[in-house]
């Protein structure tokens, strides 16, 4: 028996490991989805939506006491001014930390399969764990969470009413969470609009710009479908993080990742460049791949990568006008593993630009929300109860 498990065992770990290596693999035969207008999210069949479940979500993503110390709540690294994520090449940190990836935007991520840079999480109900509780962003413990939760009346009775239970329980708060974030979707934009009928939604320049992303500039192969992503893993040639280099913070926070993540001693300290999906399968030819995303909101979202590199729309054109190259001309990282599907496309200074105006088709209005009032600490015991309890 115990032969036989180990023999299953094995055979799961190499069908997820040809799993992974085949989400890049493409022939010549194989139907790209089209763009189209997106549609309703999914929604778990165990975490069903309701208004009160929405609004409990939206008081606990803007609350600090899911964390750590108390400084890091959701929109710390998820910043709805700044396009629902955050403006800068790696994200907010906990205090004393930096973090070591750029921050995705939370809009539209009801509709991905795969959470994270490198598909670590498969549902928004197991994301927001992941990240109160990583080390470099919440940095939470859910017993001290939880407890906080216990200490707020309003949570009480909010939790009961949506959950059932007596006391607040720390995975009921992801469900809410989870449940908020799925209302945060744009289904609005130019392009949206332009796929259901209203052919003057998109500009003479954007509708060149889509005939480039089609066609000559290929960018349909990875982002195609209603959310514009395959949800495949690329090593496209993206610049390491020069922070890397100059920024001590940053340096140990990279080389804690590393170590907290499985890197063999090599690895950890020779590394330059983020080994992406390698943390998740092992297989030396997943270095510096990362997740396809979606193009959604992207107006809003800058700068661009998993590492923050491209700080515009036009850089990011011209990264891949150029085939994945640095400033130098030289792909970093990871060479051996670059996608063979970036290479120099050879646009025209005018196909750039309106490929850039195509791609702001992809975001509507920009999304704000009133910040909710956050419900107050009550002790649970009056100093006369504590008092006689002693007694």
């Amino acid at each position: 028996m115990f032969r036989y498990t180990k023999i299953v065992g094995l055979a799961v770990i190499l069908a997820v490991s040809y799993q992974i290596r085949a989400d890049e693999v493409k022939n010549d035969v194989e139907i790209l989805p089209p763009l189209a207008p997106l549609g309703e999210p999914p929604i778990p069949p165990d975490n069903k939506q309701s208004d009160a479940k929405i609004e409990l979500g939206k008081m606990l993503f803007f609350d600090p006491r899911l964390g750590g110390d108390t400084s890091t709540p959701c929109i710390v690294c998820h910043e709805p001014s700044q396009g629902w994520a955050f403006n800068d090449g790696l994200s907010r940190g906990y205090p004393g930390t930096v973090h070591w990836r750029n921050s995705q935007t939370i809009i539209n991520s009801a509709y991905y399969n795969k959470l994270f840079w490198a598909g670590a999480a498969a549902s928004l109900e197991k994301q927001a764990p992941s990240a109160a509780k990583g080390g470099v962003a919440g940095n939470g413990e859910n017993d001290l969470m939880e407890a906080r939760l216990a200490l707020i009346p309003e949570y009480r009775k909010r939790f009961k009413e949506v959950f059932g239970g007596e006391w607040p329980l720390i995975d009921d708060a992801w469900r809410a969470i989870a449940s908020f974030e799925r209302t945060l979707i744009q289904r609005d934009t130019p392009l949206d609009k332009y796929l259901m009928g209203d052919k003057s939604a998109l500009s003479d320049e954007q509708i060149r710009g889509m005939d480039v992303f089609t066609g000559k500039g290929n960018c349909i192969q990875c982002h195609n479908g209603a959310l514009v992503s395959d949800e495949r893993y690329y090593n496209i040639g993206v610049p390491s993080a020069e922070r890397w280099e100059t920024d001590g913070l940053a340096q140990i926070t990279f080389r804690f990742e590393m170590y907290a993540k499985g890197s063999n001693e090599e690895l950890y300290r020779t590394a330059k460049a983020d080994p992406g999906l390698y943390f998740r399968s092992k297989n030396k030819w997943d270095k510096g791949k990362f997740r396809t995303p979606s193009l959604r909101y992207t107006m809003y979202t800058a700068p661009y990568m998993h590492n923050g590199v491209l700080h515009t729309l036009e850089e990011v054109v011209d990264f891949y006008n150029q085939g994945g190259v640095d400033k130098n001309g030289k792909t970093t990282g990871w060479p051996e593993n670059k996608s063979k599907i970036i290479k120099p496309l050879g646009l025209t200074n005018v196909e750039k630009e309106d490929l850039v105006a195509f791609l702001k088709a992809f975001s509507g209005d920009e999304i704000s929300m009133e910040r909710p009032k956050l419900p107050p600490y009550v002790p649970l015991f009056t100093k006369d109860e504590l008092e006689a309890l002693e007694k």
